[in-house]
């Protein structure tokens, strides 16, 4: 099996195990269900290079039936030739769009419109969908986690780029030409992603896409 596939199966591995701790009511059963999990954690070590500790709180450490993650992007446009990016500490200052996982208590729109302002400094409103995409159908690199992600058209209302925030290191307004020589933060947006954002700034009336 091909990496990616082994990734899959540690991932419905751990759906399994995780949706069985919740709903089994026999000990005998639960003992069987930690074993399970405790592959999935052992499987994902073979896989990544993530720490073990770190694949236990972030992978399996959830309780419930299990679903995707869901990232948000903000994608602001300065006419149509222009898109907002901003530099991502944790990752080595490469840059993508302004978001990050989905906060309980936000909306999609909500959690575009906080993240363009505490990572970019720009005051924006939602415009409309763009894209709700699965990781797993793009050239993301393989994550520990199943995720979708969803762009949303924002507006500038306001504000000043800032280029130092806890989190990112930088916001620069790039053209569609200038993406190729940018080193993109790709476990969180892909080129191919970009040049199809640039699409709906040239034509607005394209559909949302998805998947």
């Amino acid at each position: 099996m091909k990496p990616i596939e082994l990734l899959e199966c540690a991932q419905r591995l751990q759906a399994i195990a995780q949706a069985g701790l919740a709903y089994s009511e026999s000990a005998y059963d639960t003992e069987r269900y930690e074993e399970v999990r405790a592959l999935s954690v052992r499987l994902l070590q073979e896989l990544t290079d993530e720490p073990r500790e770190k694949i236990i709180s972030v992978f399996a450490s959830d309780c419930g039936y299990q679903t995707p993650k869901v990232d948000v992007r903000a994608v602001v446009f300065r006419g149509k030739d222009e898109i907002l990016l901003v530099r991502e500490k944790i990752d080595g200052g490469r840059w993508t769009l302004p978001g990050g996982w989905a906060d309980i208590g936000y909306s999609p729109s909500e959690v575009a419109v906080k993240e363009a302002l505490e990572e970019a400094g720009l005051v924006v409103a939602p415009v409309r969908l763009l894209a709700l995409f699965d990781i797993r159908k793009h050239a993301h690199p393989p994550q520990v986690w199943h995720a979708y992600k969803i762009f949303i058209q924002c507006e500038e209302r306001g504000g000043t780029l800032i280029h130092e925030t806890t989190e990112t290191e930088g916001a620069e307004w790039f053209r569609l030409d200038e993406l190729d020589r940018l080193e993109l933060s790709i476990e969180r947006v892909t080129l191919p992603q970009l040049r199809q954002m640039f699409q709906f700034a040239v034509n607005p009336d394209l559909p949302a896409l998805c998947d």
